[in-house]
């Protein structure tokens, strides 16, 4: 608990032991002096923060009718009432605090990503310095224990990183020299030399940071609507309440201004909209704080309200879906070869090539190349390349490569990308590369078609690749072969074939695909940690590459939309309810005060759930 809250506390505290003593005591002086103390105690803030709203042009709000309220309830004798009324809203005002409080904490352990030094090499010499000064080519030294303050690449040294602020994941990452590192993780075992690649200000926890300080700014139309009821609501009820009092004594002899100045003062207790204005938007902060716990940044509680009404959900395949890494998937040895003495052939084939195809050949391969026995090695554009391996002559590409030697292309039944391979122009079989799917991937689409969303892909990979994954994961409709303008295009159409209240996701890698995620109701970026495209394009970004985040961001949006409207339902309604009865007469002082602390309290406590929302 902050200083903030332990003050709040001790004045309720005293509040309370004097109002206790003031019940107590018998009839007397003595009695009314310990109820001045007490409301002068519970009361001083509100009236304090009244008045000075008052000055500013801001008078209908919950403070004034507290003030109002209590003054009516003092100037008719009411005490007792007067002192419980600002007691009992100083303790809603401490369970708001706490619930804030709470809620933040999420959000807080994010904002620790905040590096608050750097060790920069100045001269050959090792300098404490602020990370704003560092510049881009700079040399930084990391410590194990200490924060990754900017963007860089490893010069030297290997370690571990705990990137568990930034994607949820308890399981640290490795690194080695020639790999980039970001800002915001600790180091965690060895001594890392790091080149800076970015200025602060450009950097991933500066980004980062920018996002989620603005994530509150961004309200829903449930929050909206809050406001603009609050902005009415108040002074239609402050005029009604001082037409309660006046109008009905001086239209009926027999009716008298003190029975009807109490139903007014309770009238204006009842109609304080703390419950509504408090707990609704603490309701989405508290999802906000919900989704950054498990590694999801939403960018405000407006892309929160999207998300749970999100009806299709539009994918891309690479990086997205599939891991965005080639692998071979099958081995397929003709005319005498074996598995091993292709994938030998192919991987030696490859050798020199840095293509992804033939990285992912050699690393199936997983042993040591002699570069000695390759020779005379030439591309061919489009198609291939041939190698002298030893006495043999090597060729290997697409479909085309048999063309160059006078063959005819054999027919292979298999989807993917298939790598031909011939020796001495004898065709001895192929490999198939894939690009693998990720491995939540089935389970989380499984799931989204169980909760009734309609599932989409656009890719730029060919149309029997796209239509293979598509069938894999059970996708309703994919279409495939499409440039970044032909998915912006498609996209479009589908924008226009859904119904206006439903809303549209797309998900993307946040690189190639920002085009389509800046144009989206609501548009995710998949493992976009380092990616500016993502983070500036994206209004969710998942800082892991797990497609299951995007079902666990919808739940979180779900659980918390419908938390806010159970505040809004129950609020109005007991509102309503105590309010017809305070003006018949039916109801006193202390149902007002349940109607306005208690829904408050019970409202605030039902927003804190939010905050703990559970895959």
């Amino acid at each position: 608990m902050n200083k903030k809250l332990r003050q709040a506390l001790k004045t309720i505290i005293l509040a309370a032991v004097l109002y206790v003593i003031a019940i107590c005591l018998p009839a007397g002086w003595g009695k009314d002096v310990f109820y001045a103390l007490a409301y002068v105690v519970s009361g001083f803030a509100v009236i304090k923060k009244s008045l000075r709203n008052i000055c500013h042009g801001d008078i209908f709000d919950e403070n004034f009718l507290m003030m109002v309220a209590t003054f009516g309830a003092i100037a008719l004798g009411e005490y007792s009432e007067a002192v419980a009324v600002m007691l009992f809203f100083q303790i809603g005002e401490f369970f708001q605090s706490y619930a804030v409080n709470q809620s933040r904490k999420s959000i807080a352990d994010l904002m620790d990503i905040r590096p608050d030094y750097a060790h920069v090499y100045e001269n050959g010499v090792l300098k404490k310095v602020s990370p704003e000064v560092v510049k881009v080519g700079d040399v930084i030294v990391v410590q194990p224990g200490e924060r990754i303050p900017l963007d860089g690449v490893v010069l030297k040294g290997q370690s571990s990183l705990d990137t568990k602020a930034l994607t949820g994941e308890s399981l640290p990452r490795d690194v080695l020299t020639g790999d980039d590192v970001i800002s915001g993780c600790i180091n965690l075992s060895g001594v890392l030399e790091i080149k800076t690649t970015k200025v602060y200000a450009h950097s991933t926890v500066a980004k980062i940071l920018d996002l989620v300080e603005n994530a509150s700014s961004k309200k829903a139309d449930i929050e909206n609507f809050i406001t603009r009821f609050a902005r009415y609501y108040t002074p239609i009820v402050v005029f009604s309440a001082a037409a309660l009092a006046v109008v009905p004594p001086l239209l009926f002899a027999s009716q008298s201004f003190a029975e009807w100045g109490y139903r007014a003062i309770t009238f204006l207790v009842i109609s304080c909209p703390c419950a509504l204005v408090i707990s609704v938007p603490l309701s989405f902060f508290g999802g906000l704080g919900a989704a950054s716990k498990v590694g999801v940044l939403i960018k405000g509680s407006n892309y929160l309200e999207a998300l749970a009404k999100a009806k299709t959900i539009v994918f891309d395949k690479t990086g997205t879906l599939t891991k965005g890494n080639f692998s071979v998937a099958k081995i397929a040895p003709e005319n005498g070869e074996t598995a091993e003495s292709l994938l030998k052939t192919a991987a030696y084939a490859e050798a020199f090539s840095k293509h992804p195809i033939a990285l992912s050949i050699k690393q199936k391969y997983g042993q040591d190349i002699n570069l000695d026995k390759i020779s005379d090695v030439k591309e061919i554009f489009g198609v291939g390349l041939t190698v002298r391996l030893g006495k043999d002559d090597i060729a290997i590409g697409n479909q085309k490569i048999f063309a160059q030697f006078g063959l005819n292309a054999p027919e292979i039944s298999e989807v993917g990308t298939i790598v031909f391979v011939l020796k001495n122009k004898k065709y001895i079989g192929f490999l198939l590369i894939e690009d693998e799917l990720k491995e939540d991937a089935i389970p989380a689409v499984t799931e989204m078609k169980h909760l009734g969303h309609k599932l989409i892909m656009l890719t730029g990979d060919r149309k029997e690749i796209g239509q293979k994954v598509a069938l894999m994961l059970g996708l309703d409709e994919v279409y495939a072969e499409l440039l970044p303008a032909d998915k912006v295009e498609k996209f479009e159409q589908l924008l226009q074939q859904k119904a206006p209240q439903d809303k549209m996701l797309f998900v993307g890698d946040g690189i190639n695909d920002a085009p389509v995620l800046a144009r989206s109701d609501v548009g995710v970026a998949m493992g976009a940690i380092g990616s500016d495209a993502a983070l500036e394009a994206a209004d969710v970004v998942i800082m892991t590459d797990e497609p299951s985040k995007i079902l666990t961001s919808i739940k979180i949006a779900k659980k918390t939309l419908l938390i806010a409207r159970e505040n809004v339902v129950f609020a109005i309604g007991v509102k309503l309810l105590v309010l017809a009865l305070g003006a018949m007469g039916y109801a006193s002082i202390w149902a007002a005060v349940f109607a306005d602390v208690g829904v408050s309290v019970l409202a605030i406590l039902n927003a804190i759930r939010a905050l703990y929302i559970k895959n």
